[in-house]
């Protein structure tokens, strides 16, 4: 294709094509990798916004920001630098679920993550509708605008979120429209499917928003923040001190009432809505119908932002008539006066078949487009996020003429959503979840810097700032855990532990065994003074490992055995159909996603464990 037009900017390696967080965060990987980048934006005002609740991490979700951080992303710092409030998640379960969470600041996370935008070096950002991606020769050429204007690159990163053809439905009423009112991408969907993208409708929603002063919040559950505990961001020096609290309220049989004598008003139910939603966050009416049984449901009231009264409702997404809304709020403890500010909707969107997506997050027909976010069929700004980073490495490292960026499964909860997406697809918005993770003991929150860190810095993405607290922690969890293995004299830990209900020892016992009998290890730095000056989380991370090193010694035996089938390479060229012994459906589905080894051969879904080992005779063969 002749890309030569009066209306052309040169000088752009890479477009990002989207500036929610995928996009950010694809940018961000591209420019400070050395690759001049344009980022393609509807509207300024929409970077990094949060269409939905203004929250980063939660269960699953915060591995995913400390693993973007570790590999050296934008999201944890611009999450701790704009926390109204930070909890850790499940700390009463094991450590393997345990995740933090951050109530944002919406308007300063959007004007925070802008400002970096805008002062990273080989970076230019640019309001304007993408309109079509240029293609010369099977790879990607450039963008072409709706006014017209041709951008030359040798990649380009589509991280469109929920614009694509977006659609808002409230009741009977519908409209083209973005979330939040923002404007739509019309014009993408048709080219995309002229390049041979497979698209399909999915559908997420958002709950009102409401006026905090008049919300009776005495009748609601206090939920406030702490500040003893560490950040998402290894380059942050600590949790905000000063925060804001939420509270904790629940509907009722009378708001259970109102939802079920209006369902036929509900556009989930009367078939105007024909996007798929997501399951693991439905609307308050899809609760009510789904969950018959229960008597109420958690609606948690969190702030917006410092700057406003604006109040989100979490827990009562919607896609009922206003009318019905006003008179469903109202029937909730602490709500019964509360002026609603922004109503609920529901927003429809185009999205893609990630079937059709290599690891590397790369288009298989075009060679240098890639796609990240909610146009893969993701939900959530933290897979998002984790996506964008992905794709944006893997176009840098192929501008750079370097081997790409992939993880396994067992090296970080990023290589489980992307290979989720590669070889199972998703029918419907895709959440991550600690269930999903088969190695989640190895793949903590807590170790996210160790397992990752070395990795990013081979990219070029992991600053010295960031490798110099990297290796500063690094020594210190090897200086916690020698401590910890140290041998203490019976005649000093003796009456200590026969204190805890054990008997006294008959030779020395470490602090590491004292550990895995169940005595906290803040006893133990009581009653003998060890680990004075250590930092918490340094703390933390070899306790884990000595308390679980069992399991993590089972653990890395399945991940060797799984890591023989993953080296285990299928030639790109392989023709499924010609190989006898494979059941049909089981060649239809190889043709179709076109595994790069075994072990992705087998986490395909219709492909069983027959199959695999006629894969393994044929390879065995072929190499003779």
């Amino acid at each position: 294709m002749n890309i030569t037009n009066k209306f052309t900017t040169e000088g752009f390696e890479a477009v990002v094509v989207g500036a929610g967080h995928a996009g950010c965060e694809a940018a961000l990987a591209l420019a400070r990798t050395g690759i001049r980048t344009l980022m393609l934006s509807l509207n300024l005002d929409s970077i990094a916004f949060m269409a939905c609740n203004p929250s980063i991490g939660g269960t699953a979700k915060g591995q995913l920001v400390r693993e973007i951080d570790a590999l050296g992303g934008e999201m944890g710092i611009n999450a701790d630098k704009t926390a109204l409030q930070m909890r850790m998640l499940n700390v009463g379960k094991g450590a393997a679920v345990q995740s933090l969470r951050a109530q944002s600041d919406k308007h300063a996370y959007h004007a925070q993550m802008k400002k970096t935008l805008e002062n990273t070096d080989n970076l230019c950002i640019l309001q304007g509708e993408a309109a079509e991606v240029l293609v010369q020769g099977g790879k990607v050429c450039g963008v072409k605008t709706t006014f017209g204007e041709i951008i030359p690159a040798k990649a380009v990163i589509l991280a469109t979120g929920v614009y694509l053809q977006g659609s808002v439905i409230a009741g009977e009423f519908r409209q083209n429209s973005g979330p939040n009112g923002f404007a739509p991408a019309t014009e993408l969907t048709e080219n995309l499917i002229r390049l041979g993208f497979s698209v399909r409708r999915f559908k997420t929603g958002t709950p009102a928003r409401v006026d905090g002063r008049t919300i009776d919040y005495p009748k609601c559950e206090i939920q406030e923040g702490e500040r003893d505990i560490y950040p998402f961001s290894y380059l942050s020096d600590g949790v905000p001190q000063k925060q804001r609290p939420c509270y904790l309220t629940y509907t009722n049989e009378r708001t259970h009432e109102i939802i079920r004598a209006n369902l036929h008003r509900s556009p989930l139910f009367s078939g105007m809505i024909k996007g798929t939603g997501p399951r693991y966050c439905p609307s308050i009416e899809d609760k009510v119908v789904r969950f018959a049984d229960k008597e109420r449901h958690q609606i948690f009231l969190e702030p917006e932002c410092a700057d406003s009264n604006e109040v989100y409702v979490q827990g009562m997404s919607s896609s009922l008539p206003h009318d019905v809304q006003r008179d469903m709020y109202r029937t909730v403890p602490g709500l019964e006066n509360v002026k609603i500010m922004r109503y609920a909707y529901a927003i429809e969107y185009d999205c893609i078949d990630t079937l059709d997506v290599y690891p590397t997050l790369e288009f298989k027909k075009i060679e240098g487009l890639y796609t990240a976010g909610q146009i893969n069929g993701t939900s959530g700004y933290e897979e998002a996020a984790a996506q964008g980073l992905i794709a944006g490495l893997n176009a840098s490292l192929k501008l750079r003429g370097m081997p790409p960026f992939i993880l396994r499964r067992d090296e970080a909860y990023i290589g489980v959503l992307i290979d989720d997406l590669v070889t199972k697809g998703t029918n419907e918005p895709y959440r991550m979840m600690t269930s999903r993770a088969e190695h989640r003991i190895h793949l903590r929150q807590d170790n996210a810097d160790l397992r990752l860190t070395e990795r990013g810095r081979e990219t070029g993405l992991v600053t010295e700032e960031r490798y110099a607290r990297f290796l500063e922690r690094k020594r210190a969890v090897e200086r916690i855990a020698a401590s910890l293995n140290e041998r203490v004299s019976p005649k000093r830990c003796g009456d200590f532990l026969q204190k805890h209900g054990f008997p006294a020892p008959a030779g020395g016992v470490s602090y590491a065994d004292m550990l895995r009998r169940g005595i906290s290890v803040q006893e133990l730095c009581e009653e003998f003074g060890i680990l004075e000056g250590e930092r918490p989380d340094d703390t933390d991370t070899a306790v884990i490992d000595i308390k679980y090193e069992g399991y993590l010694k089972r653990g890395l035996e399945q991940i060797e055995k799984a890591k023989k089938l993953e080296d285990k390479k299928l030639p790109a060229d392989i023709d499924y159909e010609k190989i006898d012994g494979l059941r049909l459906e089981a060649r239809q589905k190889l043709n179709k996603i076109r595994p790069e080894n075994l072990g992705q051969a087998g986490r395909i879904s219709g492909v069983n464990p027959a199959d695999i080992a006629v894969l393994m005779v044929y390879l065995s063969l072929s190499r003779k």
